[in-house]
């Protein structure tokens, strides 16, 4: 059993609290790098790829040029996800770190918050990491994302203000009409640096009243580790919601193994969701049948 990635999150802290995202209902944790390692020889069969995320910010790690350090050791490829609140926290040199395959900022957290920082101190710091991976990696892939695009949510005013300072930055032209009209997926900027479009998704909750079936890419290329050592079906259910077993005291080839985890996959397999929380997921509507 082989997966494209394992989403393997280093904190659930997060330091911002924007109006997209769920509050926080568990107890904040940080992964030690003791129990990362461990976490990455479980991994070593199923995967050479993780993304350092679920619920928290990776960046709010002051000592995250550690774990790259290890996923390196260990012959990974990373990916980081981040609001882009602790870009200018980092030494350059870390964020391009050559076990990073890809960055993806979320611009659209700058106005989904009351921050103290003004939009041009937020953005300064996520330029200069641009310019500086043009310099010094090449293979680095930055994807600046904007999931605002939709009618009913859309920061059209926002949107309009960061288009104008990427489109001086980067010397392509950003208009807003166009944009909003062709909607394409992404826009590229530079080299390797994208601006990548999409519309808000609601995070899965148990109180939802949707109920639906479908098929999900969860358990089938990817699932998820919390920094609490919890294994999840999905990047989605940050809370643990369905549990599947935890790493501080059963194996990972155990835990794919078990009679729930089969029984996720092979419900997918039939478009039927087995779990409470997959049945009030709309996120797997996203993916057509193939």
């Amino acid at each position: 059993m082989k997966f494209y990635r394992v989403y393997v999150e280093l904190t659930n802290i997060c330091g911002l609290k924007c109006s997209f995202c769920p509050p926080q209902v568990v107890p904040t944790h940080t992964m030690s790098l003791a129990f990362f390692e461990h976490v990455l020889d479980e991994l070593s069969p199923y995967t050479k790829e993780i993304a350092y995320h679920m619920g928290g910010d990776p960046l709010a790690l002051s000592n995250l040029h550690a774990y790259l350090g290890l996923t390196c050791q260990k012959n990974f490829r990373g990916m980081l996800t981040t609001s882009g609140y602790y870009v200018g926290k980092h030494d350059l040199q870390t964020l391009v770190h050559p076990a990073l395959k890809q960055i993806n900022i979320s611009l659209n957290s700058y106005n989904k918050n009351n921050m103290s920082l003004s939009f041009e101190a937020y953005m300064e710091p996520i330029l200069k990491l641009c310019e500086y991976k043009r310099e010094h990696n090449h293979d680095l892939f930055i994807n600046l994302r904007l999931w605002n695009m939709d009618d009913v949510q859309s920061e059209r005013a926002f949107n309009e203000k960061l288009f104008g300072y990427l489109e001086k930055a980067f010397g392509v032209p950003l208009h807003v009409n166009t944009l909003y009209e062709e909607k394409p997926r992404s826009i590229r900027l530079a080299e390797k640096i994208l601006l990548h479009f999409d519309t808000y998704f609601e995070w899965p909750s148990l109180s939802s009243e949707h109920a639906s079936e479908g098929t999900c890419l969860g358990l089938g290329s990817h699932f998820g580790i919390l920094s609490n050592g919890v294994v999840v079906p999905c990047c989605l259910d940050k809370d643990g919601v369905m549990a599947l077993g935890d790493l501080h005291v059963n194996t990972m080839k155990s835990i794919l193994k078990a009679p729930k985890t089969r029984a996720i996959i092979e419900g997918f397999k039939h478009h039927n969701a087995v779990e409470a929380l997959c049945q009030k997921c709309t996120y797997k509507h996203r993916f057509k049948e193939k």
